[in-house]
Protein backbone atom coordinates (compact mmCIF):
# COMPACT_ATOMS: atom_id res chain seq x y z
CA UNK A 1 0.00 0.00 0.00
CA UNK A 2 2.75 2.35 0.58
CA UNK A 3 4.10 2.04 -3.11
CA UNK A 4 0.91 2.75 -4.47
CA UNK A 5 1.30 6.04 -2.12
CA UNK A 6 4.18 6.52 -3.76
CA UNK A 7 2.85 6.55 -7.01
CA UNK A 8 0.43 9.14 -6.01
CA UNK A 9 2.92 11.39 -4.45
CA UNK A 10 5.11 10.59 -7.21
CA UNK A 11 2.57 11.91 -10.09
CA UNK A 12 1.38 14.55 -7.69
CA UNK A 13 5.01 16.11 -7.32
CA UNK A 14 5.58 16.35 -10.75
CA UNK A 15 2.18 17.92 -11.78
CA UNK A 16 2.62 20.66 -9.20
CA UNK A 17 6.00 21.96 -10.32
CA UNK A 18 4.61 22.15 -14.00
CA UNK A 19 4.97 18.31 -15.29
CA UNK A 20 1.66 16.48 -17.22
CA UNK A 21 0.99 12.62 -17.59
CA UNK A 22 1.95 12.81 -20.87
CA UNK A 23 5.23 11.67 -19.84
CA UNK A 24 3.83 8.31 -18.44
CA UNK A 25 3.49 7.02 -21.64
CA UNK A 26 7.28 6.20 -21.33
CA UNK A 27 6.10 3.20 -19.41
CA UNK A 28 5.66 1.47 -22.37
CA UNK A 29 9.92 1.64 -22.96
CA UNK A 30 10.02 -1.31 -20.48
CA UNK A 31 10.17 -4.63 -21.70
CA UNK A 32 8.11 -7.43 -20.75
CA UNK A 33 6.02 -5.22 -18.11
CA UNK A 34 4.21 -8.49 -17.54
CA UNK A 35 6.80 -9.93 -15.43
CA UNK A 36 5.39 -6.68 -12.88
CA UNK A 37 1.84 -7.64 -13.15
CA UNK A 38 2.74 -11.60 -12.55
CA UNK A 39 4.98 -10.33 -9.64
CA UNK A 40 2.27 -8.43 -7.89
CA UNK A 41 0.00 -11.37 -8.68
CA UNK A 42 1.92 -14.04 -6.90
CA UNK A 43 2.41 -11.45 -4.32
CA UNK A 44 -1.30 -10.86 -3.72
CA UNK A 45 -2.24 -14.41 -3.67
CA UNK A 46 0.71 -15.50 -1.00
CA UNK A 47 -0.57 -13.09 1.42
CA UNK A 48 -4.35 -12.74 0.69
CA UNK A 49 -5.93 -16.07 -0.48
CA UNK A 50 -5.76 -19.88 1.64
CA UNK A 51 -2.66 -20.25 -0.40
CA UNK A 52 -0.94 -17.94 1.98
CA UNK A 53 -0.88 -21.21 4.59
CA UNK A 54 0.26 -23.56 2.33
CA UNK A 55 4.00 -24.40 3.43
CA UNK A 56 6.31 -23.84 -0.07
CA UNK A 57 4.22 -20.72 -1.26
CA UNK A 58 7.48 -18.84 0.35
CA UNK A 59 9.57 -20.07 -2.33
CA UNK A 60 7.38 -19.44 -5.48
CA UNK A 61 7.11 -16.03 -3.41
CA UNK A 62 11.01 -15.94 -3.60
CA UNK A 63 11.43 -17.23 -7.10
CA UNK A 64 8.94 -14.50 -8.12
CA UNK A 65 10.96 -11.78 -6.45
CA UNK A 66 14.08 -13.37 -8.01
CA UNK A 67 12.54 -12.62 -11.38
CA UNK A 68 11.14 -9.23 -10.26
CA UNK A 69 14.69 -8.17 -9.02
CA UNK A 70 16.31 -9.70 -12.77
CA UNK A 71 13.33 -7.65 -14.93
CA UNK A 72 14.53 -4.23 -13.14
CA UNK A 73 17.89 -4.74 -13.77
CA UNK A 74 17.12 -5.73 -17.30
CA UNK A 75 15.09 -2.37 -17.58
CA UNK A 76 17.40 -0.53 -15.36
CA UNK A 77 18.96 2.42 -17.94
CA UNK A 78 15.24 2.48 -19.41
CA UNK A 79 13.65 4.87 -16.55
CA UNK A 80 15.55 7.50 -14.03
CA UNK A 81 14.48 6.43 -10.59
CA UNK A 82 14.31 1.97 -11.34
CA UNK A 83 18.02 1.96 -9.97
CA UNK A 84 16.25 3.00 -6.43
CA UNK A 85 13.79 0.50 -6.98
CA UNK A 86 16.00 -1.97 -7.96
CA UNK A 87 18.30 -1.33 -4.65
CA UNK A 88 14.94 -1.50 -2.44
CA UNK A 89 13.86 -4.89 -3.82
CA UNK A 90 17.51 -6.21 -3.39
CA UNK A 91 17.46 -5.35 0.10
CA UNK A 92 13.88 -7.19 0.51
CA UNK A 93 15.32 -9.85 -1.43
CA UNK A 94 18.36 -10.67 0.35
CA UNK A 95 16.59 -10.62 3.72
CA UNK A 96 13.90 -12.94 2.36
CA UNK A 97 16.55 -15.76 1.31
CA UNK A 98 18.66 -15.37 4.13
CA UNK A 99 15.25 -16.62 6.02
CA UNK A 100 14.25 -19.30 3.82
CA UNK A 101 12.21 -17.79 1.61
CA UNK A 102 9.71 -15.24 4.79
CA UNK A 103 10.22 -12.18 5.81
CA UNK A 104 11.18 -11.56 9.39
CA UNK A 105 8.83 -9.17 10.76
CA UNK A 106 8.95 -7.64 14.72
CA UNK A 107 5.89 -8.13 16.65
CA UNK A 108 6.50 -5.11 18.44
CA UNK A 109 5.37 -3.19 15.57
CA UNK A 110 2.99 -5.72 13.78
CA UNK A 111 2.09 -8.70 14.49
CA UNK A 112 3.03 -11.32 12.01
CA UNK A 113 0.10 -12.29 10.50
CA UNK A 114 -0.78 -16.06 11.66
CA UNK A 115 -0.89 -18.69 8.46
CA UNK A 116 0.65 -16.06 6.14
CA UNK A 117 4.15 -18.20 5.29
CA UNK A 118 5.76 -15.90 3.32
CA UNK A 119 6.28 -13.98 6.74
CA UNK A 120 7.74 -15.25 10.43
CA UNK A 121 8.25 -13.58 13.31
CA UNK A 122 11.62 -11.58 13.95
CA UNK A 123 13.59 -13.73 16.44
CA UNK A 124 17.19 -13.81 17.67
CA UNK A 125 17.51 -16.96 15.19
CA UNK A 126 16.10 -15.62 12.16
CA UNK A 127 19.05 -13.35 9.90
CA UNK A 128 19.73 -9.78 8.80
CA UNK A 129 16.95 -8.81 11.33
CA UNK A 130 17.73 -4.69 10.58
CA UNK A 131 16.65 -5.57 6.72
CA UNK A 132 13.54 -7.09 8.06
CA UNK A 133 10.09 -5.67 8.49
CA UNK A 134 10.70 -3.68 12.03
CA UNK A 135 9.96 0.13 11.37
CA UNK A 136 6.59 1.45 11.81
CA UNK A 137 5.39 4.77 11.01
CA UNK A 138 4.02 6.69 13.54
CA UNK A 139 2.02 8.62 11.64
CA UNK A 140 -0.02 5.91 10.65
CA UNK A 141 -3.00 4.48 13.09
CA UNK A 142 -3.84 0.67 13.25
CA UNK A 143 -6.26 0.01 11.54
CA UNK A 144 -5.06 1.76 8.44
CA UNK A 145 -4.34 0.56 5.03
CA UNK A 146 -0.76 2.01 5.86
CA UNK A 147 -0.16 0.60 9.06
CA UNK A 148 2.25 -2.08 9.75
CA UNK A 149 5.82 -2.66 9.48
CA UNK A 150 8.15 -1.77 6.76
CA UNK A 151 11.06 -2.60 5.90
CA UNK A 152 14.39 -0.89 5.16
CA UNK A 153 14.24 -2.38 1.31
CA UNK A 154 10.37 -1.09 1.76
CA UNK A 155 11.43 2.76 1.82
CA UNK A 156 14.13 2.75 -0.55
CA UNK A 157 11.78 0.85 -2.82
CA UNK A 158 8.70 3.28 -2.08
CA UNK A 159 11.34 6.22 -2.58
CA UNK A 160 12.24 4.88 -5.87
CA UNK A 161 8.88 4.70 -6.72
CA UNK A 162 8.25 7.81 -5.59
CA UNK A 163 11.01 9.47 -7.80
CA UNK A 164 9.89 7.45 -10.87
CA UNK A 165 6.57 8.38 -10.82
CA UNK A 166 7.78 12.29 -10.59
CA UNK A 167 10.34 11.78 -13.29
CA UNK A 168 7.58 10.55 -15.86
CA UNK A 169 5.49 13.60 -14.65
CA UNK A 170 7.84 16.66 -14.04
CA UNK A 171 8.29 18.99 -16.65
CA UNK A 172 10.47 18.63 -19.28
CA UNK A 173 13.34 20.21 -19.66
CA UNK A 174 13.98 22.16 -22.66
CA UNK A 175 17.46 22.13 -24.70
CA UNK A 176 19.27 25.04 -24.73
CA UNK A 177 19.22 27.66 -27.37
CA UNK A 178 22.26 28.22 -28.74
CA UNK A 179 23.66 31.30 -28.92
CA UNK A 180 23.57 32.89 -31.83
CA UNK A 181 26.29 32.71 -34.29
CA UNK A 182 28.76 35.43 -35.87
CA UNK A 183 29.05 34.56 -39.27
CA UNK A 184 32.10 36.35 -41.55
Amino acid sequence: MINVLAIFLGIAGGLATGGSLQGLQQVQRLRWIWVVLVALAVRLITVLTPLRSVEGVQYVYAAVFVLLVAWIVLNITRLSGLWIIALGAALNLVVILANGGRMPVASSVAPVRPGVAVYTAMTSSTHLNWLGDWIGLPVISPGSPLWGAYSPGDLVLGAGILVTAFMLTRPQQRPAETAGRIVS
